[in-house]
């Protein structure tokens, strides 16, 4: 039987590596310029405490992050960045949290799994730092790749496709090979379409709409839509100003829903509760039509008999399996 998305996650702990259904990723933000926040948990204490009402509230991993990637953003100093989220990971690590590291600096990940991180967060996919490869590979450590075509200050101006999930497929394929060249098992990486990095508005939506074309390439999925720009365009007000970052709750969990169904292994917000609602709807949802957590398809032939359809293989995407529908088309 071809092996899942979720089994790839053999760097996990069992319970996140084969969840019954999408998991909730709770943003810990070390920093003083979050768009987001705006500083709200950059003292320690004050993070630790969010992550653990985070994980109260639902969330199953926390990702712990001491760098904004907001757009405009300028880089900290690494001893910063390392001075910012060790002692939160550390802590969090000591609760009995699954902790994750949002950096693209392979000495922050090297520390940070040391510190006790369970997975690397990287929204360059390795592209930022050319040794972050190589430490993912020695580490051991589960790895997201994301798509991403520049830093924070740049990245508006990289906002051309000709065919965004195409394009965002191949490039994120082009990572996978780069990845597996320098060690990194197939059983560590995650894959992230980036959204809102380098994709400024419209961009966005025909990834969220092909959701199921980039889970069917083999990989776990990460979604992170949280509060972002182009949810704040689509609620504007009737002067048309953006709706402010928590004002995009709703929005980002109506998201997480529609994640959710489609099969992406996890979902990463700000606001946990509402997505942890959300996740457990889509679940119910997809348990509802038959979807099984492999791809297939339970629900009865035309006979009222029983059936498996299994999804099955039938190409290579960078190397990587690519899982289409079985015959009723329904993964």
């Amino acid at each position: 039987m071809p092996v899942t998305a979720q089994e790839r996650l053999s760097a996990l702990p069992e319970a996140l590596r084969a969840p019954a259904r999408t998991l909730v990723m709770g943003v810990v933000n070390v920093t003083p310029d979050s768009f987001s926040d705006g500083g709200r948990w950059f003292d320690p204490d004050a993070a630790v405490a969010h992550g653990l009402e985070l994980a109260a509230q639902g969330a199953d991993l926390l990702d712990v992050g001491g760098e904004s990637t907001r757009p405009g953003a300028a880089r900290v100093p690494v001893d910063e960045e390392l001075a910012r989220v060790l002692p939160v990971v550390r802590r969090l690590a000591a609760e009995g949290a699954a902790v994750s590291v949002d950096t693209t600096r392979a000495s922050v990940a090297q520390a940070a799994v040391e510190a006790g991180a369970v997975l690397v967060n990287d929204v360059s996919g390795g592209m930022a730092d050319p040794e972050m490869p190589a430490v993912v590979a020695g580490t051991g450590a589960a790895y997201v790749a994301m798509h991403w075509r520049g830093h924070a200050d740049v990245m508006d101006a990289h906002d051309l496709y000709d065919d965004v999930v195409a394009d965002v497929r191949r490039e994120l394929a082009e990572r996978v090979d780069a990845l597996r060249a320098a060690g990194v098992r197939d059983e560590q990486v995650v894959l992230d379409p980036g959204l809102g990095f380098a994709k400024t508005g419209t961009s966005n939506w025909p990834l969220l709409a092909h959701l199921p074309a980039l889970v069917a390439d083999g990989f776990p999925v990460l979604v992170g839509a949280s509060r972002k720009r182009f949810l704040g365009h689509l609620l504007a007000d009737r002067d048309g100003r953006p709706a402010p970052p928590a004002a995009r709750d709703h929005a980002t969990a109506a998201v997480t829903a529609l994640a959710a169904a489609a099969g992406v292994w996890a979902v990463r917000v700000h606001e946990v509760a509402a997505s942890a609602d959300a996740v457990r709807v889509a679940a119910a949802w997809r348990a509802a039509r038959g979807v099984t957590d492999d791809g297939a398809d339970d629900r009865a032939d035309d006979d009222g008999v029983g059936t498996r359809r299994e999804g099955r293989a039938t190409g290579r995407v960078g190397h990587a399996a690519v899982r289409t529908p079985g015959p009723e088309g329904v993964r």
